[in-house]
């Protein structure tokens, strides 16, 4: 956890782009929560060319939708300077007009995900959790942490 899923409209990500886009976005999570690199998962969707819809018009410009899931536990001022921070870097890494980009975060209890196949930790409980995982497995986590 986190897990991002970006889903471009009316426009494709380059492989460069995606790759910008899923770096920015797992250090703003990284700087702004404090929560390990290792745990920010990134998923690209491209909607299908006529599948977009607003108001029940058909949208035509370019749009990229984040839905970020993240655990629950933190302060309205962390998820405001999260979601303000992520809006902007991909402003910057897309290069869309403000309105053009769509940022929503969903809090999760972390009791009720695995990741790792293991349950997460409270925020902030990262250390002890990682200390019960398998060394094979801190030694993966460990060469994805930034």
């Amino acid at each position: 956890m986190p897990t991002y899923t970006v889903t471009n409209s009316n426009f494709n990500l380059s492989s460069k782009l995606q790759k910008n886009l899923a770096e920015g976005i797992t250090k703003v999570h990284n700087i702004v929560t404090g929560a390990n690199t290792y745990f920010a998962q990134v998923i690209f969707n491209k909607t299908k060319k006529n599948n977009h819809f607003m108001g029940g018009k058909k949208v035509r410009e370019p749009s990229i939708f984040l839905l970020g899931q993240i655990r629950a536990g933190r302060s309205k001022e962390i998820k405001d300077k999260l979601i303000s921070k992520l809006r902007d870097i991909i402003i910057k890494k897309s290069k869309l007009d403000e309105t053009q980009v769509w940022v929503y975060i969903i809090d999760l209890p972390p009791s009720q995900m695995i990741e790792y196949g293991a349950v997460l930790p409270d925020s902030g409980k990262e250390k002890e959790w990682f200390s019960g995982l398998s060394k094979k497995l801190k030694r993966r986590l460990s060469k994805l942490e930034k």
